[in-house]
């Protein structure tokens, strides 16, 4: 049964340190995929809603008050926020599975423990952010200190809201900056209950504002604005190109986390049990709207068939239902026009030679006529040319490839625009390293899959993006060095002030 804890809400903009209705007075429904009923409303941010927010960030981050508290005192607000998170837990996974489709099962025991993870993880971090001093070789004592970035702009996509909202809020704050924050529309439910929880928690006004639109030019503002220090963008290539573009303009820096087609490789002497299971998590959580969804399955020759038969037997089997109800295994797409991009790359697959081995369709049923369900599909006769082997579709679609010898695994692999992950299954450790360390991507999961971890550092190679979320990389993108050089010689007088 469907939930009735998230149902009839509405929620305003967080600006200034009080959640707000837009200026405007809009709002725009969040519908819930599992019944196409709508789930949320939320305040629509225009143009001067966008502006008050980045001005209250500004304003909040040049009175120091954010920035001149020890990392200490930061520490405590993110420690509150933690610990709102676990005491709202059942209405905040509730309200990202019946916003985003994703099981109950996944938020409840995923993504609210994480995101709570996260603040309390950052909250306790200090030595990294120290300076330190340089040894140098010349009579003065250089030191570098890491400062914080500023007012930092943060977007989101629909897929792991709540998730990605305390990778990129926790550690920039911690850092000392303000944050503008712009989550989808889609998907948004839980991200604009952490707004409230944010609002309770007495967080200093203007630290973080929360402004979802549903209008391009107020989200390009953000990124355009000279007020504006940092980007940290998670979403599709296409549009991290697109803010690339409109950075340019103010030379603002960027962490771009894009899009993915990422390879998952099974030797032979793989732990079979271990490979399928893996190998379907990879691919089916969250019906596959993952960036690292390995959704190129590179099967080594000498087991195609044995595995193949497995996989295809168990996915079929899958429960397929209502992302509210616990027994689901896997619930339905996050919009009928997700749906409908995933059934032009299944035809695509179709016209291109590629076999449907299961799925492939819209599951029959009164129960699935007014959600966006979509069948776990599983493609074989692949070839690593195919637009569905190149494209990335954002979807519960596997194409499988057969390989024979290690190299050809690796250059198979390798043959992406994308590098943001990689798996590797095989009980040889020599071999799972060798294959590792030759894989153009930022992260390699062996014989396992999905380890996310705060003191582990994720991001990606080539058209995947730069720049890290996590571990102390992710915690110093939203810090900036300065070298401060005090001259220590002897007498007080340097060279440099008898040159002339």
């Amino acid at each position: 049964m469907d939930t009735i804890t998230v149902e009839n809400q509405q929620f305003h903009l967080l600006i200034g340190g009080r959640t707000t209705p837009g200026r405007e007075g809009h709002y725009f429904d969040v519908m819930n995929p599992s019944n196409g009923k709508v789930c949320v409303s939320v305040a629509d941010g225009g143009i001067e809603d966008m502006d008050n927010a980045i001005t209250a960030a500004h304003r909040a981050f040049d009175d120091g008050l954010w920035s001149k508290m020890s990392i200490l005192e930061r520490g405590i607000y993110l420690k509150k926020i933690a610990e709102a998170i676990r005491q709202h837990a059942k209405e905040l996974a509730d309200l990202e599975s019946a916003s985003c489709g994703k099981t109950i099962k996944q938020s409840t025991f995923i993504d609210v423990p994480t995101a709570a993870d996260t603040f309390e993880y950052f909250s306790n971090i200090e030595e990294e952010l120290k300076g330190k001093e340089n040894k140098i070789s010349a009579p003065v004592k250089s030191v570098i200190q890491r400062e914080p970035m500023g007012v930092v702009g943060c977007i989101i996509p629909w897929n792991y809201s709540l998730i990605m909202s305390a990778w990129k809020m926790a550690p920039a704050l911690i850092a000392g900056n303000t944050i503008v924050f712009k989550p989808s529309v889609l998907g948004c439910a839980s991200v604009m209950r952490l707004a409230k929880i944010i609002e309770e928690s007495g967080l200093p006004e203007g630290v973080v504002n929360i402004v979802p639109t549903t209008n391009h030019a107020v989200a390009e503002m953000l990124v355009t604005d000279s007020r504006v220090d940092m980007i940290s963008f998670t979403g599709g290539t296409k549009t991290g190109q697109r803010i690339m573009q409109l950075a340019s303009g103010t030379t603002k820096k960027l962490s771009l986390e894009l899009g993915g087609k990422s390879p998952n490789i099974v030797f032979a002497d793989c732990d079979m049990e271990a490979a399928v299971g893996g190998t379907m998590s990879s691919i089916f959580m969250n019906q596959g709207q993952m960036c690292t969804a390995m959704s190129r399955l590179l099967l080594e020759e000498k087991i195609y068939d044995q595995f193949l038969e497995i996989l295809v037997s168990k996915t079929c089997a899958l429960k397929i239902g209502s992302a509210m109800d616990y027994e689901t295994d896997f619930g339905p797409l996050i919009s009928r026009e997700q749906r409908e991009q995933v059934m032009r790359y299944v035809e695509i697959g179709k016209d291109e030679g590629a076999v449907v081995a299961c799925g492939g369709k819209i599951p029959f049923g009164k129960d699935y006529e007014k959600g966006f369900y979509y069948e776990p599909t599983i493609f074989v006769d692949v070839n690593n040319q195919m637009r569905i082997a190149q494209e990335e579709i954002f979807g519960p679609v596997l194409s499988v490839i057969k390989f024979k010898e290690i190299d050809e695994a690796i250059r198979i692999a390798n043959d992406s625009m994308y590098g943001l992950a990689a798996c590797v299954w095989t009980k040889d450790s020599t071999k799972a390293h060798r294959v590792a360390n030759q894989l153009r991507c930022g992260t390699v999961w062996i014989n396992t899959y999905g380890g996310f971890y705060n003191e582990a550092s994720f991001g990606g190679y080539k058209q995947s993006g730069f720049g890290r979320e996590l571990g102390e990389e992710g915690l110093l993108e939203y810090t900036q060095t300065k070298h401060i050089c005090t001259d220590a010689t002897p007498g007080g007088k340097s060279l440099v002030s008898s040159w002339f």
